[in-house]
């Protein structure tokens, strides 16, 4: 017969090893895993405030600029892309995708959100076929922002031959 310490041990490992292998931890012993645990919330808590942060940003930037905000990180291998509009943006993820190829980008994992507001991420690398990176997060930056202000002005002449059809 189990005894109902051995059991609450077996429950507490059971769950310290659910823990574990949701934050990628490596550890072996309870305080490793823990620790692991902490610093794991601590990066989810600080990418939540990036996000909050770039979600404020571009709300005030749609007050005064309605194109949407471009960020870009570089990570290990390849790039972290984020597009972000309050306003819904038709096209635009053509437009995005269109440049990824492109710069010879391979989208590896994408979150695209395009109902009441526009909001793309995705996680790109380069198409390594020497082995070298020649691209850099400035030029996805500015690739992404081009096509942005193309997408901006074909929208707008596509707005203003369908003003001149009602009339």
């Amino acid at each position: 017969m189990v005894s109902r310490e051995q059991k609450r041990a077996a429950l507490l490992h059971e769950k310290l090893q659910l823990l574990r292998s949701i934050t990628n931890s490596h550890a072996l012993n309870k305080t490793s895993i823990i620790i692991d645990a902490s610093k794991y919330i601590r990066d989810l808590k600080q990418k939540v405030e990036r996000l909050n942060q770039d979600m404020a940003a571009a709300q005030t930037s749609t007050h005064q600029n309605p194109l949407p905000m471009v960020k870009v990180e570089t990570l290990e291998k390849g790039f972290l892309v984020n597009v972000v509009s309050a306003k819904s943006c038709p096209g635009l993820l053509v437009s995005i995708l269109e440049v990824f190829e492109e710069m010879g980008l391979t989208v590896m994992e994408a979150r695209v959100s395009c109902t009441d507001t526009f909001r793309f991420q995705a996680v790109g690398g380069e198409n390594e076929e020497d082995g070298e990176s020649i691209i850099d997060a400035q030029a996805v930056k500015l690739a992404v922002g081009q096509a942005i202000k193309n997408w901006s002005q074909q929208s707008t002449d596509d707005d203003d031959d369908h003003d001149d059809d009602q009339q």
